[in-house]
């Protein structure tokens, strides 16, 4: 996280708890010549409704406005939302809430001839994850070092 999401997750995290929400990720980017502030957040179970965000929405940009000094160089597009049903597996935080559900995983190197793997995850720990494969017909376990993992993120089953 830089300085400025850092300090935006500082200010939106006792707002959304406050809440009974949690705070996902915040995102500062700029995109062609405009800046935006993307905040995720989530409400568990059952996430969060757009009315839910709306309301959050104007608690953060008052909060934001009072910030002083501004750590805003540019104007800037405030954004909140869901993470959606996708959502990436970004800390340990995620991972134990990714414990038996169906994810997606795409790694740096090749296990057993691929690069890409979804499944359930059946187990975790600092070193390596159990993810249960579908292969045809049957189901396999594969064990994949964490060191390995590129990328990861929640999936839909079809």
């Amino acid at each position: 996280m830089t300085k400025v999401t850092e300090l935006v997750a500082d200010v939106v995290t006792p707002l959304a708890e406050a809440r009974g929400d949690e705070l996902v990720d915040v995102e500062y980017v700029k995109e062609k010549k405009q800046y935006y502030l993307r905040i995720y957040v989530d409400r568990r179970p059952g996430g969060i409704d757009i009315e839910e965000i709306a309301n959050l929405s104007e608690l953060v940009s008052e909060k934001l406005d009072e910030l002083d000094p501004d750590p805003f160089p540019e104007p800037y597009i405030l954004e909140l939302s869901s993470p959606g049903l996708e959502r990436p597996i970004k800390n340990e935080k995620d991972w134990e809430r990714a414990k038996g559900s169906y994810i997606h995983v795409s790694l740096y190197q090749k296990i057993d001839g691929e690069k890409t793997f979804e499944g359930t995850l059946k187990d975790l720990n600092q070193d390596q994850i159990v993810l249960e494969v579908k292969i045809k017909t049957r189901r396999k376990d594969i064990t994949i070092p964490r060191k390995v993992i590129a990328s990861s993120r929640f999936a839909v089953e079809f």
